[in-house]
């Protein structure tokens, strides 16, 4: 693995950053708009490691949670880069391996540009982590199946043209029994819920989703019938590898801004960050960001080699990134005090209740130790 980024990455990281800085925040509290994902869209942000033969990136895993991890750092919203990343990671990926053509074609483009918006419906209220407990069904009728079922937790929902949903075919089959499906949101049968009020990541809105007698084109399967459960573990891999990318970011804007306050704000004739109590917090925090992004570096790349330690790999950097975010999270209120709680201000451009959510999405903390327990063989 090479440290040294390339010319060529160096100016794509400059480019994204600029363009975050640039872009329209979401009002607290509020979901970004389409016009918010159109602007992110002509940056490249929403179609990274999307086809260069359908208007995306072609980058890898490496390069996109550099891209990831560039925009955050710009100053993004934390919770609509998340909207971009599940987009992208979840989404973008399945579509693009597995959607058969012309589907694929059709909708690969509009991804990249942040016209066409995606959402990944797997969640359902009782089975999160257990994919084996779906309860939605998909029965095939002719040339379309139809899906019955409920999800409970869609990020981007309420905005969504596709859903990448995931369905019993065959309940007898077990891990064979999952099949994959891109579902147009304007398909009758297909009702999406209020969004959610969420404690955090309001830039991204979340909604339930209901099937009821909704028929799918057969076109609009994903990969063979059966072949479910594999598609979503391979978008989880990207999903856990890459948006953590998102976080580094948002810490790195967090301490370049406590390390700027520390050195301008000053109490009893000293800069604070003369005292100790606040330079050795700084470099905690430094030092648990640099740490985790070599983690999820390393991940990454194991994604595009094509590892087999690639899933472990992921999920270690999940696990790091997240104790790392919200760990830094809570010291940058202890650096920057009453103003680092203000709700406009954050904490230092990362709230808390936006970074806790990294412990539960893409599986919690807890699934993610016991990957990594599996690959050390107990």
């Amino acid at each position: 693995m090479e440290f040294d980024l390339t010319e060529e990455q160096e100016q794509r990281i400059r480019r994204l950053r600029d363009a975050a800085d640039r872009l329209p925040r979401p009002e607290p509290g509020e979901a970004a708009g389409r016009d918010v994902w159109q602007a992110a869209g002509e940056s490249g942000i929403t179609g990274l490691c999307l086809p260069e033969d359908h208007g995306g990136g072609g980058l890898g895993a490496l390069d996109t949670a550099l891209g990831l991890e560039a925009f955050c750092a710009g100053g993004a919203d934390t919770g609509f880069a998340f909207a971009i990343a599940a987009h992208l990671l979840a989404c973008g990926t399945a579509l693009a391996q597995h959607a058969g053509e012309p589907v694929r074609a059709d909708l690969l483009r509009g991804l990249g540009s942040g016209m066409t918006i995606a959402a990944n419906a797997m969640t359902e209220d009782g089975a999160g982590s257990d994919v084996s407990r779906l309860s939605t069904t998909a029965v095939r009728e002719g040339d379309a199946y139809v899906l019955e079922g409920v999800k409970s937790f869609v990020s981007n929902a309420p905005l969504a043209d596709i859903l990448v949903t995931y369905a019993v075919t065959a309940p007898a089959a077990g891990f064979l029994g999952l099949s994959a499906f891109a579902v147009p949101t304007d398909l009758p049968g297909l009702r999406i819920g209020p969004p959610l009020a969420k404690a955090g990541l309001d830039g991204c809105a979340a909604a339930r989703v209901e099937f009821s007698g909704c028929r799918v084109p057969l076109a609009y399967r994903m990969g063979a019938e059966g072949q479910g459960s594999a598609i979503f573990q391979r978008s989880m891999t990207w999903e856990r590898a890459c948006l953590p990318a998102i976080y580094l970011g948002t810490m790195e804007a967090q301490l370049r801004r406590c390390v700027t306050h520390a050195a301008q704000r000053r109490q009893f004739g000293r800069r604070i960050a003369d005292f100790q109590a606040v330079s050795h917090r700084l470099a905690t925090m430094k030092q648990r960001l640099e740490s985790s992004r070599l983690l999820l570096y390393r991940a990454c790349w194991q994604v595009d080699k094509g590892s087999q330690n690639a899933g472990q790999a992921a999920a270690m950097a999940k696990v790091a990134v997240a104790e790392s975010a919200v760990a830094n999270g809570v010291d940058a209120a202890q650096v920057l005090g009453a103003k680092g709680y203000l709700t406009a201000e954050g904490v230092g451009g990362g709230r808390l209740n936006d970074l806790v959510p990294l412990h539960i999405f893409s599986g919690t903390t807890d699934i993610q130790r016991e990957i990594i327990v599996k690959g050390m063989g107990l």
